[in-house]
């Protein structure tokens, strides 16, 4: 593989994504030279919490995960996501 291509310096975050939309990794980056990466001090961002809910409804999730072939939590965390950018794109 002949990888000649230097990567360019960017100003952002914003211009790089907009750049990587538009080439080709495998022409700046030779894949075959990588080095396997442990990164055992990340810590999930995720936070976990309690929420009560009538026993009807969380059925009613647990039905819907189980025809979508989701996890329930999961899905309750799709639905709040939608709905959440939903009211913030209103």
């Amino acid at each position: 593989m002949n990888i000649n291509k230097k990567i360019p310096k960017f100003k952002s975050e914003d211009e790089e994504r907009k750049f990587w939309l538009k080439h080709d990794s495998t022409d700046y980056i030779d894949f075959a030279k990588g080095k396997k990466a442990i990164f055992s001090n990340l810590k999930s961002s995720a936070k976990t919490i309690s929420i009560r809910m009538p026993e009807s409804l969380l059925n009613s999730i647990k039905l819907l995960a189980n025809k979508t072939d989701v996890p329930y939590q999961s899905l309750v965390k799709i639905y709040l996501s939608e709905r959440v950018n939903k009211e913030f794109k209103a």
